[in-house]
């Protein structure tokens, strides 16, 4: 296991594009941390700066302690897991597995009983005489972590592994790739756009977005404390809804309603007059109207049957929201209901800055 310490790290290519802005993260031994954002955020740029592919433009890379920015990736110790399999089609799973550990020069011996330890580890027992053309996508993506996983290295990288796996495969890989964490203890940075993937597999998500750390925190930080409305909007599924509005005489005005912000207990003497977004997540309301919360009628435009929740699109005059709602519960096609929103799960955020609003 290791420990990574990156400081103000920046990587700025040739063209003078910056994809990654003064990147700054601690890393304990034996963490799991996911990278998360959408696409072109510089997420795999970081991590390929962390594994010797990139060279780091500016900034300190430390791995236990002892800088590592002039080291390759041989030298850093470290394993990688690409989206792509990247395995030998003309080798059996057996000889893919053992790939690593015979380029070192270890003995038959020691190699079979990693190997075959390896193949217990992740299930693969039975497969070890196959060729990967045999396997479904899964299983390779199994193959390619137990490559990475023989050589027992103190640091695994992995970049958006699960992309190229149908929705049912990714939920059991998700399972899997967690426990196999759990079993080998090793220090494992993992990419991926898929929020999803990053709620249910992280001690701490590092939240990025056009080169810029927007959060840092666990998966319960993330989502009941976002700092901004760009991680409030990202992480939750559905997203955040989001009402641009404008505080007048402590309240503000949504759809035709006045709502007494007071009641919410924020300090907002210095945003009379000014715009601020009102952010509630789908999962949060209530239908019909409650205590103790913001009561608003709507329109039904579409529901969404999903089986354990129902999606209903609404509109509120011209403003579009969704609701997640139990399926039992779900309101008709075109007509109008009420629902409330508890104050304690309402957000503000500040209207220029995009900040939230403590």
């Amino acid at each position: 296991m290791a420990y990574l310490t990156l400081k103000n790290i920046n990587k700025i290519y040739p063209n003078g594009y910056h994809a990654v802005h003064n990147f700054n993260l601690d890393m304990e031994k034996g963490e799991f941390i996911v990278f998360v954002g959408p696409s072109g955020c510089g997420k795999s740029t970081t991590l390929r700066m962390i594994a010797g592919l990139e060279d780091i433009s500016n900034g300190e890379f430390l791995i236990n302690g002892k800088r590592a920015n002039e080291q390759g990736p041989r030298e850093r110790g470290v394993a990688m897991v690409f989206q792509s399999y990247a395995l030998y089609p003309q080798m059996s799973v057996y000889d893919n597995i053992a790939f690593g550990l015979e380029l070192q020069g270890a003995d038959d011996d020691y190699i079979d009983e990693k190997v075959r330890n390896t193949a217990r580890i992740l299930g693969l027992t039975d497969y070890l005489d196959r060729l990967p053309r045999a396997l479904s996508g899964g299983q390779r993506q199994r193959v390619a972590i137990g490559r990475a996983l023989i050589r027992k290295v103190g640091i695994f990288l992995m970049d958006e592994p699960l992309s190229n796996l149908d929705a049912k495969q990714r939920v059991t890989m998700r399972s899997e790739i967690t426990q196999i964490h759990r079993e080998t203890g090793a220090t494992t940075i993992y990419v991926t756009h898929d929020q999803t993937e990053a709620m249910t597999m992280a001690d701490r998500i590092v939240v990025m977005k056009d080169g810029y750390v927007q959060q840092v925190g666990s998966p319960r930080e993330l989502y009941f404390n976002p700092v901004n409305v760009f991680v409030a909007g990202f992480i939750g599924e559905p997203p955040m809804n989001f009402i641009r509005t404008r505080i007048s005489g402590g309240s503000v005005e949504i759809a035709g309603r006045k709502f007494d912000l007071t009641k919410l207990g924020k300090k907002l003497n210095t945003y009379e007059g000014k715009e601020v977004v009102f952010g509630f997540r789908p999962e949060a309301i209530r239908l019909g109207e409650q205590q103790n919360a913001y009561v608003m009628p709507a329109d039904v435009e579409l529901t969404e049957m999903l089986g354990d929740n129902t999606n209903v699109y609404i509109t509120m005059e011209v403003i579009h929201a969704i609701l997640k709602v139990d399926p039992h519960d779900t309101p008709d096609v075109d007509s109008t209901i009420f629902f409330s929103i508890p104050y304690e799960s309402v957000y503000l955020f500040d209207g220029e800055t995009e900040k939230v609003i403590e």
